[in-house]
């Protein structure tokens, strides 16, 4: 293993020249929390006391990795493993469908004492929670649900999000941290409807109604999430890019925002893209960091172009602190531990990475119309040492350096997760 301190000691000297505060750069990065989701640990299968636990909505987990958590103690167990690799602040990412009940409770009666097992967690690990409705794998999200041309399917929806947000409110109080909530639905259509108006018109009357019926609840934020289409709803879906940016902007809420899912847009668009035309409206926005292959298809985070320039925006922009960061995958094809590890640590490199540049700078050099010297720095950059600066972090938070993480977690899967066959 090569000298750690040393190396960043190397590192350090680099950024100096460019007037690069390295231990300012690591502060910030360590206190921006990541909103770990748990669905990772069991392929979005859930809690429910229900007999069939079939993904709809066009979410499908791929593979059939051995050991994957079948309850909430060994789900627990495995964020808890996880947790032990990936440094910085942290929260805990819940869908709805992981109440603990002894019996069966449906959608449109779920309670705050059902997730009293994941705040008593939460409070040992002094981590904050995070909440989702959950509109799909349900009987009754078949044909739609905030959006249905059913009343009693649209209502018993609309419950659903009430309850949601008064449970965000209960995380808040027992926490003391915010309760962000993210709503997405995934209404839409396998081929284009005669009335593509009428199910949009629904969807944001839906929405008004929740809000106003928990119009007093306090600590939360919530994150409107659009989507292109899902698998057999190809062609149309409900809650559009438009509809929900449109909705969001007319809301006027302090804690109505905008969702961009990286994975949720046509394969040539980008979040980074995005990111400043939401903002030049906007206080905060929800990002949630995937890794589309050609669809909407939730890789592990990669350290990739586009993850570091979703971070490199937000860090240009002054937006990292104001933008909630969570991630959403669901790889059944490796190691589910492994994939948290990985996927939640290229997010916060990436994060390191971005506010490791000199960006007052590269911001005079362009005010100052000197193109030639922008490309310059911004190609200078992307090979900058900050994997020197990155180990020492993960060393000093005592998160593994290297792939040193690795062979625990390959001790874990063979006495922990090989036994659950």
């Amino acid at each position: 293993m090569y000298d750690v301190e040393k190396g960043y000691q190397m590192a350090k000297d680099f950024y100096a020249q460019y007037g690069v505060d390295v231990d300012k750069a690591i502060e910030i990065a360590d206190r921006v929390p990541i909103s770990m989701h748990c669905w990772q640990g069991d392929d979005v299968a859930g809690l429910e006391k229900k007999g069939d636990d079939a993904l709809t909505g066009g979410i499908q987990a791929t593979g059939n990795y051995p050991g994957k958590a079948r309850n909430a103690e060994e789900l627990r167990q495995d964020i808890e493993e996880a947790m032990k690799f990936i440094p910085g602040e942290l929260k805990l990412n819940l869908h709805a469908s992981y109440l603990e009940a002894d019996t069966f409770v449906d959608r449109d009666a779920i309670e705050p004492k059902h997730f009293d097992k994941w705040v008593d967690w939460a409070n040992e690990h002094n981590i904050g929670l995070d909440f989702n409705p959950t509109y799909f794998s349900h009987p009754k999200s078949s044909n739609g649900t905030l959006s249905s041309a059913d009343d009693d399917i649209r209502n018993f929806w609309i419950e659903h999000g009430i309850r949601s947000r008064k449970i965000g409110e209960y995380f808040y109080e027992k926490t003391g941290k915010v309760c962000v909530i993210n709503h997405w639905t995934p209404d839409g259509d396998k081929e284009v409807p005669v009335d593509t108006l009428a199910p949009r018109l629904r969807l944001k009357d839906s929405y008004d109604k929740i809000f106003e019926a928990t119009k007093d609840v306090k600590g939360v934020m919530d994150g409107i999430e659009s989507k292109v289409f899902g698998i057999g709803l190809e062609s149309y879906t409900v809650g559009s890019h438009e509809f929900c940016m449109g909705y969001v902007m007319n809301a006027k809420s302090d804690h109505i925002m905008m969702t961009l899912d990286t994975g949720h847009y046509h394969p040539t668009e980008v979040v980074s893209a995005k990111l400043s035309g939401v903002y030049t409206f906007a206080d905060h926005a929800l990002l949630h960091v995937s890794r589309p292959v050609r669809w909407d298809s939730d890789h592990v985070v990669s350290f990739d172009d586009e993850t570091r320039a979703i971070m490199e925006e937000l860090v240009r922009m002054g937006k990292l602190e104001d933008t909630y960061i969570a991630t959403d995958f669901f790889d059944a094809s490796i190691n589910r531990i492994a994939a948290w590890v990985i996927g939640i640590r290229n997010t916060r490199k990436a994060m390191l990475a971005a506010l490791l540049q000199p960006v007052d700078t590269m911001k005079k050099i362009e005010k100052d119309g000197d193109v030639s010297g922008r490309l310059a720095y911004k190609e200078e950059f992307k090979a900058a040492p900050f994997a020197l600066v990155w180990d020492y972090y993960c060393a000093k938070k005592g998160a593994g350096t290297g792939l040193t993480w690795l062979d625990e977690v390959r001790a874990y899967e063979k006495d922990v997760l090989s036994k659950r066959q």
